[in-house]
């Protein structure tokens, strides 16, 4: 596998033209594809997990599933609402309009409000839940049209299906503005890098278009496995990090060894050598984000399978776009700059002057050398405080608190949303629904049914549920199935509706059906799902990061022959991830930095965001320690100490390192900008854990640690040797290594 690179990019930088057609071919081939074959959206059943998971799959065997449903509500722009006249004809237009869609399955009589200011109209939607946000828009069109027929009144719509289909438009817009922020900021900090818009523009190039190609096979696996719509927010989050990453370390390799030859040897020759090093440090890198973000399928989730695949495709396509595309791109940008160095040494040659060999930049500049310092001179204290440092942003992370993001939650920029707050004040028995579901045999059904009528009664009079709100038994046409929906007035996140549903799972259900023998029951809803949903992924927890812990000390074993490089890579990373969540806690689970960040907060933090940091950070961290301990690595065999090639490595690797996390931080940072809180906390949680990974992790922690421990931190010991380019001896200048 070692020599692996070294001969792609020899194929590469002898056939530029085929390599550069090759890759963009292979792209427009992914995308065309991806999109010609479409994507394969996850279904309600994908979504299934828990208690919950098993009633909704009972109800839909009976027919008695939740259907896609949407609220149109009526009132006046002020003061009091006329029933008898204007609000009854709006009603009358609506559900005429409405009656005619082929995408409407029934339109409910108009409701009115205990107060007399709203008239509701229900309108169930055809098709499976999921379903809904698509067959919307024609209702939302007939409302609106409704709405200009009667100007003196408002006539607005809310539900599931409006709703998703407005988190899916704001989840767009907010994509497209985080594109405007990370491309010029990335294409800034890398004309800083390389001064060259040429050089710069490469990254970016390789980036989006392994980006495109992954988006295609994306689609592609979708037919396997399910795409609920987060794919592809992943391959843009990750892609454009890594991609550019990849591509910046083969570049600052391939540009140092140019500076260090002085004009030799040739552009093909130069490749090869940053192949034998960078190429190999690619592969490890990406081969160990690929192991990692796979441990996410463990947790069995649509969602969580959906994220790994996505990052995946990505990674896996940014390597072997910087593997093969990116040497020919170098030989053919490498011999144009030998050409005008050959013009401008043969001006300078005409008049006189002498010949000037550009030599190597010095590795670390000023900033760098000071962060560098206090690891050098004083190692045993600098990894004292920095250690320390880290435990302590990484404390608030003990008191993390776990909820599953319903639609509660969604901004209020969404005019749904706004309407879904009028519609609940209005009807607040509409809030929350828990639905309790029973199965038997038909010659058991009056049973059923008179127990499901005295768990109502129950909940009835209880305080937690809504009094004035009959309960409703529905029973599937052969008897076996047998559907309750008790109304509480309380918003799903609640505390009161948390408490409610352990009522019905905890008393009710045992003193009425569970008393008789045969029935299968189940509770289900809002409510339910999200309870059952963060029971479903604590319980996953620990085996996803144990495999987690476990792939990151063979991945970084394999690579480096080393059990100690190992096992501290698994600790500095279980640092940066327990300081990138505490900070998470800080900001998002009180309120204080809701201003500051834009933000509602829900008191606590998106169950998927702590499993999501873990197993992204472990894969993009090995992206650091890869480079770094390889750079320390190849300065050991080629015969310096092992605090000399502590000193060397990270000092030639610094600037690279912190370049690429600034890209990343970037990217990340970008996703705060967004609406979704999941969104934001997911992008906050992986910037705040680059930066702290880069900086103090890469600068202060390992280098003291490596200098402390000497020799002992490449036990087992094996014999030194000079690395091994893969470039014959002949074409290697003689004044490198």
């Amino acid at each position: 596998m070692s020599q692996l690179p070294v001969r792609i990019a020899r194929w590469s930088a002898r056939h530029a033209w085929r390599a550069i057609a090759g890759w963009f071919a292979f792209v427009i081939v992914c995308f065309g594809v991806g999109v010609a074959i479409g994507s394969h959206e996850a279904t309600t059943e994908d979504y299934r997990v828990g208690e919950a998971g098993r009633a909704e799959a009972i109800a839909s065997a009976g027919g008695l599933q939740q259907r896609p449903t949407e609220q149109i509500i009526i009132h006046a722009r002020s003061g009091p609402l006329d029933l008898a006249a204007a609000a009854a004809a709006a009603a009358q237009d609506l559900t005429e309009r409405l009656r005619k869609l082929p995408e409407v399955d029934s339109v409910a009589a108009p409701v009115r409000s205990k107060d007399g200011k709203v008239l509701r109209v229900s309108v169930v939607l055809k098709g499976p839940e999921l379903n809904g946000k698509k067959n919307v828009v024609p209702v939302l069109a007939r409302t609106a049209q409704v709405q200009g027929g009667h100007p003196d009144l408002v006539v607005e719509e809310t539900g599931s299906p409006s709703i998703s289909k407005g988190v899916n438009d704001q989840r767009g817009k907010d994509l497209t503005l985080s594109e405007r922020i990370t491309l010029p900021v990335t294409l800034i900090t890398l004309l800083i890098v390389f001064g060259s818009v040429v050089m710069a523009g490469v990254p970016l190039l390789l980036a989006l278009s392994s980006i495109a190609a992954a988006l295609g096979l994306s689609m592609i696996a979708s037919h396997v496995l399910p795409d609920p719509g987060v794919g592809t927010n992943m391959i843009l989050l990750i892609g454009l990090a890594v991609g550019v990453d990849y591509t910046l370390f083969y570049l600052k390799r391939e540009r140092e060894e140019r500076a260090r030859a002085g004009g030799w040897p040739s552009s093909e020759a130069l490749v090869e050598l940053a192949a034998a090093t960078a190429g190999r440090a690619i592969v490890v890198s990406a081969l160990a984000v690929v192991v990692s973000t796979a441990t996410l399928y463990l947790a069995t989730d649509v969602i969580f399978s959906s994220l790994a695949t996505g990052t995946i495709l990505v990674v896996a396509v940014a390597m072997v776009s910087s593997l093969t595309v990116l040497p020919a791109l170098l030989v053919k940008i490498g011999r144009r700059t030998e050409r005008r160095a050959a013009g401008k040494a043969a001006r300078r040659a005409s008049h006189g002057r002498p010949v000037r060999t550009k030599r190597a930049e010095a590795e670390t500049g000023r900033v760098f050398g000071a962060l560098l310092r206090p690891a050098r001179k004083r190692p045993a204290i600098t990894l004292c405080v920095s250690v320390l440092v880290m435990f302590a942003l990484a404390v608030p992370a003990l008191g993390l608190k776990l909820v599953d993001p319903g639609k509660d939650t969604f901004s209020r920029g969404i005019p749904a949303m706004q309407v879904y707050d009028r519609l609940n004040a209005a009807f607040p028995e509409l809030l929350v629904k828990h639905v309790v579901v029973a199965r038997s045999t038909p010659d058991q059904a009056a049973q059923v049914q008179q127990a499901l009528a005295d768990l109502g009664r129950r909940a009835q009079a209880d305080p937690l549920f809504a009094r004035d709100t009959e309960p409703r038994v529905r029973t599937s046409a052969d008897g076996r199935i047998s559907v309750l929906e008790l109304a509480v007035p309380f918003p799903a996140p609640s505390a009161e509706a948390v408490e409610s549903l352990d009522h019905i799972r905890k008393d009710y259900l045992p003193a009425t059906l569970g008393k008789l023998s045969g029935v299968e029951t189940g509770v289900s809803g809002d409510v339910a799902r999200g309870r059952d949903y963060v029971d479903h992924e604590n319980s996953k927890l620990p085996l996803v990061i144990g495999f987690l812990l476990l792939v990151t000390f063979v991945m970084s074993v394999w690579a480096f022959r080393s059990v100690v490089i190992g096992l501290i890579g698994v600790v500095l990373n279980l640092l940066s991830a327990g300081a990138s969540l505490g900070l998470l806690v800080v900001f998002f689970q009180g309120t204080w930095a809701e201003h500051l960040l834009a933000f509602d907060s829900l008191g606590a933090i998106a169950s998927r965001v702590p499993l999501f940091l873990f197993v992204i950070l472990f894969g993009l961290s090995m992206d650091y320690q890869v480079f770094v301990v390889s750079r320390i690595q190849e300065a050991r065999q080629n015969g310096m100490s092992a605090r000399e090639a502590v000193v060397d490595g990270i000092s030639r690797s610094a600037k690279v390192v912190t370049s690429a996390a600034i890209v990343m931080v970037t990217v990340f940072s970008a996703f705060v900008a967004l609406h979704l809180t999941e969104m934001k906390q997911m992008g906050f949680c992986l910037a705040v854990a680059v930066l702290l990974d880069a900086v103090v992790i890469r600068l202060m922690v390992l280098p003291s640690l490596l200098l402390l421990l000497g020799e002992r931190a490449w036990w087992p010991p094996r014999p030194a040797r000079r690395a091994q380019t893969g470039v014959p001896a002949a074409s290697m200048p003689q004044n490198i290594g």
